[in-house]
């Protein structure tokens, strides 16, 4: 995906300042959540550049896209906001549609390899609550609050399943140029979708106007919190099978 720089600065400022002075700053946790970024937006433009693979367009590969090096995918926007808000994006994967070789359209086609991002960053935070349970269930010596490493180790852990889904939520507003408007116009007449094509600015506005006023914690924060939870008690349940 793509933001004009000077929203991305607008953004990324105000957020910066509203975590400094909320006393949200807390270099630790920064430091503890850089790997759960590091993964989550690699492995979200690695499963845009495979799906795009699979449907016939070799763009992703030719770019070096087709990668787990996180080096190909991180933007530095992207990044600083998602270890200071939890939402953020990587650098976008670029795809032709022309290529697409599946018998299906080019719009359901370029759906598919949106939202493959935000459902590998599900995926994840599965897999990352999985381990977490695991060690605590098996390894409790090493999970156990006294254990210096364990304690964090435990805590990267959290950050994975925090940050995961915060991404794949974020991704899937349906704003251009997020994953989610993709999704969207794949059922969109071609007005509709020429429309939201001519108005990217509009879009701008709502998102920053989403993020710098209470909407984004009445509306967005407590969907995350909803899905972090759901994982949680999911997989808590299941390893409660072993106690």
């Amino acid at each position: 995906m793509y933001f004009d720089t000077r929203y991305l600065y607008i953004i990324l400022a105000i957020i910066v300042i509203m975590n400094i002075f909320s006393g949200g700053f807390n270099l630790l946790s920064l430091l503890l959540t850089v790997p759960g970024v590091l993964v989550a937006i690699t492995f979200h433009e690695y499963a845009h550049a495979f799906v795009a693979e699979k449907l016939g367009d070799d763009t992703p590969r030719n770019q070096g896209r087709l990668s787990l090096n996180p080096l190909a995918h991180l933007d530095p926007f992207g990044v600083i906001m998602l270890i200071f808000a939890h939402i953020g994006w990587g650098k976008p994967v670029a795809i032709n549609p022309n290529n697409f070789t599946r018998k299906i359209s080019a719009r359901t086609a370029e759906a598919i390899v949106a939202i493959a991002g935000p459902i590998m960053n599900f995926i994840l935070a599965f897999v990352f609550a999985i381990i977490f349970y695991a060690l605590q269930t098996f390894a409790p010596s090493f999970a156990n609050a006294y254990n210096q490493v364990g304690s964090i180790v435990m805590l990267m852990i959290q950050y994975c399943v925090i940050v995961n889904v915060g991404l794949g939520v974020f991704n899937l507003i349906p704003l251009p140029p997020l994953d989610g408007s993709k999704v969207l116009m794949a059922f969109l007449s071609y007005n509709a979708k020429r429309w939201f094509e001519e108005h990217t600015q509009l879009f701008y506005i709502i998102f920053l106007i989403i993020w710098i006023t209470p909407i984004s914690s009445m509306i967005i924060s407590p969907v995350i919190n909803l899905i972090t939870n759901g994982i949680d008690s999911i997989v808590q349940g299941v390893f409660n099978l072993f106690v």
